[in-house]
């Protein structure tokens, strides 16, 4: 649906976008995530035809958006960070100049107005100025604007920023409901968020693609040795007894917390991180010891989200350290 080939944006030396290259197919949500500066919304900019390439393609549905513009960008629907609305208008009013720029006419104007409210929860203030309406109201118009013209790909930049948490639930339900019918790649810092809602995501920084892949499979990629925390009705010593020799046990910490109750800090290479906790129930199950707590520690897309950008800027520094070192001996 969407083929991103070598893309990179350059504002004088600064690089915002390094050599960006992706393929998103059709029929699913993505998250795209990145740190404040990381290029997100300038790639979002570029790939809606927003704004120029220094160099690169886009491709939406075979077509590019350079060279095709309008075959291209009839394809998308885009919500900016800042929706472009006209606040003296009623939501009515500001979809029927959107339809009519897109070059919808007649009764397939009115008919795609009236399923884009609907679709949106606009129905009841369809008629009040878009002035008055709340932050969360005002991001549903913008959302109904980027379904007019039934586009196959809706692209929303942070589309839940500045809303409560209420509004934040609901236009995360919208999401999902759009990703049944259209591919959807939207935006945000909510980290829980893009987990819930998105079967694969985009992570960026510095302006480069630094992992691309599904929740699970960036878990089992970055998050090991797994993490195992128990308290066990038993002393330190015998606690570390029944610990001794087991398998895919790769480092401990045993800390005695009253007379009889120890708690444990197990770290784990294996894959399965509940394969070892079953092991260890049944060792202490089968020597008379219960275990009162037991703890998987599962990974977590925060974790992940700061492990990739923090080693991706580390690596940068080093090499530009490397090169200004390189350049003072010359």
């Amino acid at each position: 649906m969407i083929q991103v080939e070598h893309l990179t944006k350059c504002y004088g030396d600064v690089t915002a976008v390094d050599d960006l290259s992706f393929e998103i197919e059709g029929g699913h949500v993505y998250g795209f995530l990145g740190p404040n500066g990381a290029g997100k919304s300038t790639t979002m900019n570029i790939m809606t035809g927003c704004l120029s390439a220094t160099k690169g393609s886009v491709k939406i549905d075979g077509f590019d958006i350079f060279e095709e513009p309008a075959q291209a960008k009839k394809r998308i629907g885009y919500l900016p960070e800042q929706p472009p609305l006209y606040m003296n208008e009623t939501p009515a009013e500001y979809l029927r100049f959107v339809g009519e720029a897109k070059g919808l006419k007649g009764k397939e104007l009115h008919s795609q107005i009236d399923s884009v409210i609907g679709r949106t929860g606009l129905d009841h203030v369809r008629n009040r100025r878009i002035s008055a309406l709340s932050k969360g109201y005002k991001q549903r118009v913008g959302i109904a604007q980027a379904l007019l013209g039934d586009p196959k790909v809706i692209i929303l930049d942070e589309p839940t920023v500045g809303l409560d948490p209420l509004q934040i639930i609901e236009i995360r339900d919208l999401i999902k409901d759009l990703g049944r019918e259209h591919t959807v790649i939207f935006s945000s810092h909510i980290l829980s968020e893009v987990q819930t809602i998105c079967e694969k995501i985009l992570i960026i920084a510095r302006g480069k693609l630094i992992a691309f892949d599904e929740p699970e499979n960036l878990e089992k990629r970055l998050l090991s040795p797994g993490e195992i925390t128990l308290v066990a009705e038993a002393d330190a010593r015998e606690t570390e007894e029944l610990l001794s020799g087991m398998e895919h046990i790769t480092e401990q910490t045993i800390e005695e917390k009253e007379i009889g109750r120890t708690a444990a800090t197990l770290h784990s290479d294996c894959e399965d991180i509940y394969e070892v906790s079953k092991a260890l129930f049944k060792r202490f199950s089968a020597a008379g010891k219960p275990l009162l707590e037991m703890n998987v520690k599962k990974a977590d897309l925060e974790e992940i989200f700061i492990e990739l950008t923090e080693s991706t800027q580390t690596e940068d520094i080093k090499t530009e350290e490397s090169e200004a070192g390189e350049e003072e001996m010359a």
